[in-house]
């Protein structure tokens, strides 16, 4: 079944809503608590999840049958909230050269990466970034989602995406030496 007939569902039956958090739950999550530490991420799927529930009659089902991107945008509009914690994090791992993951597989894969000395200038570089912008990379490197899942959402137009992404992709790639940060793994 998918997400959009699911939140269909839930307008007749709330309980139904149940079914997406379980869904996505764990997605959201690991997004957040890359971008905030675990125990805002707690947070911020609790709060996800219930403007979400609030929100599901606005949901256009129609053309939007998957809804983690929309999902990951009111995420997104959450850690913002908290982004004095995320830039603060992201300095002190800058003076740490440590950059912390949420998930084991994803330290497993930094720890086989090469990647011990682009920790210290990558966190630099994403405390140095505009929210928006380090918005959109992250959605793109750590999400996974489109530049058209990206813009459902953020509610941005596409252009705007793109724009974004490479202004934050030119201030990475600056501090790590000309390595692209999408192509390489952030973690």
């Amino acid at each position: 079944m998918s997400d959009a007939a699911l939140i269909e569902r839930s307008w007749r039956d709330p309980e139904d809503f149940a079914l997406l958090f379980d869904r996505h739950a764990g997605h959201i999550h690991r997004y957040a608590a890359r971008r905030l530490g675990d125990d805002a991420a707690d947070d911020v799927v609790s709060e996800t999840f219930l403007a979400a529930f609030r929100r599901r009659r606005a949901y256009d089902t129609a053309t939007h049958p998957q809804a983690l991107p929309w999902l990951y945008g009111i995420a997104t509009n959450f850690i913002r909230r908290h982004q004095r914690a995320e830039i603060h994090r992201y300095k002190a791992y800058s003076k740490m050269g440590v950059l912390f993951d949420a998930d084991d597989a994803a330290q497993q894969a930094l720890e086989r990466a090469s990647a011990h000395a682009v920790r210290r200038p990558l966190a630099q570089a994403l405390a140095s970034l505009k929210a928006r912008d380090r918005d959109v990379l992250l959605l793109v490197a750590w999400a996974d989602l489109t530049y058209e899942e990206i813009a459902h959402a953020l509610s941005i137009p596409i252009g705007t995406v793109r724009s974004r992404l490479n202004r934050a992709r030119a201030v990475v790639r600056d501090a790590l030496g000309s390595t692209d940060p999408t192509t390489e793994q952030i973690s």
